[in-house]
């Protein structure tokens, strides 16, 4: 650790990145916030960049469902944060300096149903703030959060590793206890970006029976094919064939899809084996099926989540190590700040896997 870590003072002015919609990432020099009660003030490790950072925020700003006005505020960029805690305002009481921990995105109003349940992400109050959109979010130097948003990071966990389970795992991580992933039946999972490569990881360790993939992309498939999680691999043309294949006909047990796609959303349904549960994780796009054959003669049970909870996601940091994984593997590019805006401009490409923003000052 740096010797910030211990307690000294950080430094007055950090960089910071900004997205100003027209598919930039602009680096600013910005005050470094102080903590006040109840607040930790972290120096980052890591911190990801999301599919929806760049949906609904680096092509343009756009109004999201829930929040009202724009929900991009012109604030530091970046809602997938992990870092060491340098200073702990008045009245913290779990996280000191030195201490390592994972950023749950959202700070709610803590007292409705869904924030008491730790789902700040359904929180409907005004004071709802999600870093990255409207408060300052991790693609800077330091972060300001809520100790009651941070969870611990284990040492066998890196910096990369915890900005993961921040978002992309997490949501993976909900999607696949929906449906109750186990040994007993087979795991599809449609969409293979971060998130799909995230819910492939974590399926094999929950214990899924085969994981099979499907993936239009052949750069994003021949990348989860270096992974070492999945069975099977395939594209849309040739998914039925091959689900029939590794499952003997019978369709896959539980699957999740993670492409937002309506044809990705119809292949799940349609790959579902009879008495199957589907998990849709995946933002945007609709859902179109055949209601007879594919749902109510297959006895099928649709789950929707969006993102997880504070208590699943120190959850799943913890089965991670115990089941010997780490995200980390998912992440094909990292850049420095200094580097956002080509690093940006891979996410919203071509980029292979997960894309991250590190500081190299830190494990």
């Amino acid at each position: 650790m740096n010797a910030t870590a211990f307690g000294s003072p950080p430094p007055a002015t950090m960089r910071g990145v900004r997205l100003p919609g027209d598919s930039t990432a602009v680096v600013d020099t910005l005050p470094v916030p102080e903590p006040g009660p109840g607040q930790v003030l972290l120096r980052i490790g890591a911190s990801g960049i999301c599919g929806s950072d760049i949906g609904y925020i680096y092509r343009e700003h756009k109004t999201h469902r829930g929040v009202d006005g724009p929900a991009y505020r012109g604030v530091v960029a970046g809602h997938e944060p992990s870092g060491t805690v340098v200073q702990a305002g008045p009245g913290c009481r779990r996280f000191g300096p030195g201490d390592r921990v994972i950023v749950y995105h959202i700070a709610g109003c803590g007292l409705c149903d869904n924030c008491r349940r730790g789902y700040m992400i359904s929180c409907t109050a005004p004071e709802r703030a999600a870093h990255g959109w409207q408060r300052d979010g991790g693609h800077a130097e330091y972060l300001l959060a809520e100790e009651s948003t941070c969870v611990p990071l284990p040492d066998e966990l890196s910096f990369v590793d915890g900005a993961l389970i921040a978002c992309g795992f997490g949501t993976a991580y909900e999607g696949l206890r929906r449906v109750r992933v186990n040994g007993d039946g087979d795991l599809l999972v449609v969409g293979l970006g971060p998130v799909g490569l995230a819910a492939g990881m974590i399926g094999r360790g929950m214990g899924a029976a085969r994981v099979i993939g499907v993936e239009p992309n052949q750069r994003r498939r021949e990348w989860a094919a270096t992974l070492g999680v999945f069975d099977a691999l395939a594209s849309p043309e040739e998914a039925a064939e091959e689900v029939g294949r590794v499952t003997s006909g019978r369709g896959a047990a539980t699957v999740i899809d993670c492409s937002g796609s309506r044809a990705g959303r119809s292949l799940a349904l349609e790959s579902a084996a009879e008495w199957g549960r589907v998990s849709l994780v995946g933002e945007g796009g609709t859902l179109e099926t055949e209601v007879s054959d594919t749902l109510l003669h297959k006895q099928l049970t649709l789950y929707a989540s969006w993102v997880t909870s504070l208590p699943a996601m120190a959850e799943l940091s913890v089965n991670l190590v115990r089941w010997g994984l780490s995200p980390e593997r998912v992440v094909s590019d990292r850049f420095d700040l200094a580097e956002a805006d080509a690093a940006y401009r891979l996410a919203a490409g071509e980029s292979r896997g997960k894309v991250c923003l590190v500081n190299g000052e830190e494990r």
